[in-house]
């Protein structure tokens, strides 16, 4: 997964379109990691929600939302983390995707803070791991490597059913995010983009 080009071709036509290739490349510069920082793991650990992608064996994808109690998320390693299989509906939507194609996406969110982290791995089922002893209910851990972590720009995350004010909302007052008036980001913005020349 690691391995793998940061962006795929047409990504990158897109970027040429809108005038955002220098911006992407200094955004994987800067924003993409292959291990968790200390913060990143206290972030992820304390968690009680996160969002899992999956795909199955022809790509066709399912995405899921995963909750439980703090701490059923785990760093196990700066390259590693697990969370258990939780009772469900008995569909294993996701775990029988795992099965077929361990390719997988996982969004991260703070609503309150705000705060997101995206990261994707290649992710199995161990059916044996001891940690399901410290979690009440789980069926199985499943163990992502691989990985490839993003720092997102959290500017759309609402909080108390409120639009962001970074919102577009076509009334010229949306805020600008910090990010796009640092110095290394802010002269490779597009010339249309609002931020552009508005370092601090």
């Amino acid at each position: 997964m690691t391995q793998r080009p940061v962006y795929n071709d047409a990504m990158r036509a897109l970027q040429r379109r809108f005038g955002t290739e220098a911006l992407a490349d200094a955004l994987a510069r800067h924003n993409r990691r292959e291990a968790f920082t200390a913060d990143d793991t206290a972030f992820v650990e304390r968690l009680t929600c996160f969002f899992l992608a999956t795909t199955d064996a022809d790509g066709f994808p399912d995405c899921s939302y995963k909750g439980g109690a703090p701490g059923h998320l785990k760093v196990l390693s700066p390259g590693s983390l697990s969370f258990p299989c939780l009772d469900g509906n008995g569909m294993f939507r996701s775990m029988g995707n795992i099965q077929a194609n361990p390719s997988v996406g996982l969004l991260f969110i703070d609503f309150e803070a705000p705060r997101r982290l995206r990261v994707n791995g290649r992710a199995r089922l161990v059916f044996d791991d001891p940690r399901q002893a410290e979690v009440p209910g789980a069926m199985a851990m499943i163990h992502v490597d691989e990985l490839a972590i993003f720092t997102n720009c959290p500017r759309y995350i609402h909080s108390g059913g409120q639009l962001s004010d970074y919102l577009d909302q076509g009334d010229g007052q949306a805020k600008v995010p910090d990010w796009k008036r640092r110095e290394e980001f802010n002269p490779l913005l597009p010339d249309h983009d609002p931020a552009k020349g508005g370092t601090s």
